[in-house]
């Protein structure tokens, strides 16, 4: 069913990279941008003298400070099509076009008298007359009370001014599809995990999805949601942590899909390196965020390359897209890339997710398959005309000679054959149950071969279930392949044991002696153990046999 979201991610990368290459652009270089602390209306002026501006300024409160930018326009504006232009620059502000005031962002000076204001980034409308090709200055009134260790101009955006205006919603709302189709396969994800909590690596890929859904959010919703810089800081921290998460569980995944050497001292080291990349540069969140993702990728192509040389299904696939993304990343701004690349990343493992999910459910079905042909193999054993003519033969003569015991004879057949109809078709049942059926067939043996059969248990949690006739075919097992003591008897012990990682059941053979064949390892019976042990518990159980001085153990142990 998750190959549905395999084209459905495919055409949005796709939508991703058409929106960053549709929009018609102004070409223009921007010059460096210089700063002074102070506050003097003609430092707005087209031609000031910029030879004691300083490149950056230490401001510690609300002070004013002017900054200003040298832009050259290289293209003549169409008609009825002014320019535009974005200060990308912390705080508010008021922004002058050649000397000229084109729009004000909240109160410079005056955030503590008057509080807030403003949003974050805001376009301004520059008029035509002032748009011509050529040389211009922008210089910007600004005051950080809020976060004054961030002065600088961080870059200006100069396009139409329509272009402003709809670019970041158009985008926002590609990306918010994109952010949509994440949230699905997160919850899809999440009930396939909690319908088999054993999977794990369905949870981290979930985990993943939901990430990337938040970081989506944090990075576009300030197009249709403003905010004001004040709190931009906390944004900002937030989408590091998130890509410090996503960086550290997609390796992860490819760890639990792609198994290699030394696994564990790898993902710590890997995690040192994260750890110190994210401090490294704590006050740049582009710096740290590609850092992340270049070492994200890194890591992962090396687990992927591994999982390639040892031929593990999905690895191939999944390197072309890991370079795929890198290339992505050096030929498209960085936004773009990210989301692009990390688009490409996840089809790689949308893919390997689907092929461990088919893994698993071929595995079960071959399971299934297998166990109901044991299972009626079983039932066949019980009622072949082997065993019903030597039963048959022994009830004949119980009922001539003593005709009460062959009533009780008669009593106990019915009864086993009642059990085994009530379990055939069970995958799990009560272990009340299961040592009932031993006992019933130990009453039925007894009379058959005129030996002693007794039945011990202990520590038995009657609150346990176990899959039908495991213990059944153990005793039969014992039975079979075991002589009498020397006061002719046979005694079988059942003993169950429990701790914080497994549950186990001992099962205990004493007899004189124990008849040694092929059959004792690769009989009908065992293997009908195995196939149900498998069924109700996947790779998580072990059978171990091994011979006493007293005659048989059988150890099953079941993993929490």
């Amino acid at each position: 069913m998750n190959h549905k979201f395999i084209p459905f991610l495919s055409l949005l990368c796709i939508l991703v990279l058409a929106s960053a290459c549709a929009e018609d652009r102004i070409a223009y270089k921007q010059g460096k941008s210089v700063m002074k602390l102070g506050d003097e209306p003609g430092w707005s002026a087209q031609d000031l003298d910029e030879h004691d501006w300083e490149r950056r300024i230490e401001l510690t409160d609300g002070r004013v400070y002017w900054s200003r930018t040298k832009v050259e326009i290289l293209d003549t504006p169409e008609s009825l099509r002014p320019f535009g232009v974005i200060p990308h620059v912390y705080g508010e502000y008021e922004v002058f076009w050649d000397g000229v005031l084109i729009g004000k962002n909240g109160n410079p000076g005056r955030e503590l008298e008057l509080g807030p204001e403003g949003k974050m980034w805001k376009a301004f409308g520059i008029p035509s007359h002032l748009a011509g090709k050529g040389e211009h200055v922008i210089a910007i009134r600004s005051s950080l009370y809020y976060f004054p260790d961030h002065v600088g101009v961080f870059g200006i955006e100069l396009n139409y001014y329509d272009n402003l205006l709809t670019k970041g919603p158009i985008r926002t709302s590609f990306m918010h599809i994109f952010a949509g189709a994440l949230l699905l396969a997160s919850i899809y994800f999440l009930f396939l995990f909690l319908s088999n909590k054993k999977e794990y690596t369905t949870l981290i890929f979930s985990i993943i999805c939901f990430l990337l859904f938040v970081h989506n959010l944090l990075e576009f919703f300030i197009s249709y949601a403003p905010i004001h810089y004040k709190v931009h800081h906390t944004r900002l921290n937030a989408l590091e942590m998130v890509m410090l998460s996503v960086s550290f569980l997609v390796p992860l995944y490819f760890s639990k899909q792609f198994p290699y050497p030394r696994q564990k001292v790898l993902l710590v080291v890997y995690t040192g390196v994260l750890l110190l990349l994210y401090s490294f540069k704590s006050d740049n969140t582009f710096i740290i965020t590609r850092d992340m993702s270049f070492a994200m990728s890194v890591f992962s192509l090396g687990i992927v390359v591994f999982g390639v040389y040892k031929k593990m299904k999905g690895a191939r696939l999944v390197l072309l897209t890991l370079p795929s993304a890198v290339l992505i990343g050096l030929a498209t701004s960085f936004m773009v890339s990210l989301y692009a690349g990390i688009s490409l990343i996840l089809l790689g493992m949308f893919y390997v997710h689907s092929l461990r999910i088919k893994e698993q459910r071929l595995a079960y079905e071959n399971s299934l398959v297998q166990s109901t042909r044991l299972k009626l193999e079983l039932v066949k054993k019980n009622i072949q005309p082997h065993f019903l003519l030597n039963t048959l033969t022994s009830l004949v003569d119980w009922v001539e000679e003593a005709p009460k015991k062959g009533v009780m004879f008669i009593e106990a057949l019915a009864k086993e054959f009642d059990l085994f109809n009530q379990i055939e078709d069970q995958t799990m049942i009560p272990i009340t149950q299961e040592i009932e059926l031993c006992k019933s067939h130990l009453e039925i043996m007894e009379y058959r071969k005129e030996i002693s059969y007794f039945w011990e248990e202990e520590g038995i949690d009657l609150e346990q279930k176990v899959p039908p006739a495991i213990f059944h075919t153990l005793l039969e097992n014992g039975i079979t392949h075991s002589l009498p003591l020397d006061d002719n008897s046979i005694r079988f012990k059942l003993v169950h044991e429990s701790n914080d990682e497994y549950r186990s059941y001992t099962f205990l053979t004493f007899a004189l002696g124990v008849r040694q064949g092929k059959s004792r390892e690769e009989g009908t019976g065992l293997k009908y153990i195995k196939a149900r042990l498998t069924e109700s518990y996947q790779s998580k159980w072990s059978l171990d046999s091994e011979s006493t001085e007293h005659g048989w153990k059988n150890v099953i142990k079941i993993y929490h």
